[in-house]
């Protein structure tokens, strides 16, 4: 995909100077910049093996005790 980004001067510059430093182009200067904001920024998720856990067969499931709990204490501050 190709756009067109518009900087003042002595961004552009700056840009020029820091991609020649780097040994780079200014092009691959700015997509390394856009993909590690973007990385950065995104959604954060699970990992996989969070998402696909099923529990620890040994180990009851939490809810399987919920109906033992006891419930809270009155708010003193209420």
């Amino acid at each position: 995909m190709n756009f067109n980004i518009y900087l003042d001067d002595e961004t552009g510059q700056q840009l020029t100077l820091a991609a020649q430093e780097a040994g780079e182009n200014r092009n691959a200067v700015i997509r390394r910049a856009v993909s590690e904001w973007l990385a950065r920024h995104a959604q954060p998720q699970w990992p996989e093996a969070i998402l696909n856990f099923q529990g620890i067969p040994e180990i009851p499931a939490f809810e399987a005790s919920r109906s033992q709990l006891t419930p809270p204490a009155a708010d003193p501050l209420a």
